[in-house]
């Protein structure tokens, strides 16, 4: 009789009125809204303005859902287009399937096109955002749960994951692989705090650091799954993507530091100087316009002096004439 086990909720759907909430996306959500809630508190600490990191993840968040979901459904093309099964389900995203790879590399495109409308450096802008992102996925790993989705194998533990019997699934008791990286995510950030505070990183090596450390627990979490996958070489898909991705990582917090060492001084332009240069473009137009309406009056009495004619500025010969007063008969 097993004592003590995880259980997993019967349904991953609440139903408040018509309006069904979908644990999965409520974990999705929670933790969008905490890694732009601490992205912006260290975006301000870094001399930034706060709102930015909202208004740039506008653009990074829609773009990291369809790049997620992308990667799932590409890497897991059997569970939609084989025989038996409705490829309308790859639309389904509230249903599980995002893939952190593809979120993380189609959100960056996303990112810097919001870095770009800002005139902000995107390394700047990753580095503030990394642990939120951190936390954003230790949050999200609990959607896994409502879906009893992503378990690991088999195990008589007292923290294992009970799962129902359901589609592809047998019930039974499982290791909670949701649980064991929602727990390495916040590690990850923690370190990723601590490392930034402690060696003062920038130019993305501390988005960088949480890539690699993520994929360092990312690597042997997955190897603990049971769930369908690819291989290659006898290794799962995934982990391949985790070496691949933590040298490439590794790699860019080596070349960084050595080519540029320690931190951005401005990392956002402030809005005053943005004004004041708009001002100072106004007034520059302005002088140029006075100094050339000047000119082309100094030219015009130059040739009208040539010519004869009396300058501007200077009276007719008639006139002077006039002004003097005729000698009186005594």
């Amino acid at each position: 009789m097993d004592l003590a086990y995880i259980p997993s909720p019967s349904t991953g759907v609440i139903h408040l009125g018509p309006v069904p909430l979908r644990g999965y996306a409520f974990c999705i959500i929670i933790g969008v809204f905490v890694a732009v809630w601490y992205g912006n508190r260290r975006w301000v600490a870094r001399g930034g303005t706060a709102g930015t990191v909202a208004d740039i993840a506008v653009w990074a968040v829609p773009f990291g859902l369809v790049g997620g979901r992308l990667y799932h459904v590409v890497t897991d093309y059997q569970l939609y287009f084989s025989e038996g099964r409705n490829w309308v389900d790859a639309f389904k995203i509230w249903e599980g399937g995002l893939g952190i790879w593809g979120a993380i590399a189609l959100g960056a495109v996303g990112a810097w096109i919001g870095c770009r409308r800002r005139g902000i450096p995107l390394p700047a802008y990753a580095d503030a955002i990394a642990p939120g992102i951190a936390f954003a996925q230790a949050i999200g790993r609990w959607g896994n749960w409502f879906n009893q989705e992503l378990y690991g194998r088999p195990t008589d533990l007292p923290w294992a994951l009970e799962i129902g019997e359901g589609v592809n699934r047998e019930a039974g008791l499982y290791h909670p692989t949701f649980l064991y990286e929602s727990l390495w995510c916040v590690g990850v950030a923690l370190l990723v705090i601590w490392a930034d505070r402690r060696f003062t990183l920038g130019h993305g090596r501390a988005f960088a650091l949480y890539v690699a450390a993520y994929c360092a627990g990312r690597g042997w979490i997955e190897y603990m799954r049971v769930d369908d996958a690819h291989h290659i070489l006898g290794l799962r898909l995934n982990v391949w993507t985790a070496i691949v991705v933590f040298l490439l990582a590794v790699t860019y917090i080596v070349l960084s530091a050595r080519k540029r060492p320690g931190r951005e001084e401005v990392v956002e332009p402030p809005a005053a100087a943005r004004a004041g240069a708009g001002t100072a473009t106004a007034d520059t137009g302005a002088k140029t316009e006075t100094e050339t309406a000047k000119t082309d009056l100094a030219k015009t009495d130059t040739a009208k002096t040539d010519t004869g004619e009396p300058a501007a500025d200077e009276p007719a010969a008639g006139e002077a004439g006039a002004g003097a007063k005729a000698p009186q008969k005594s």
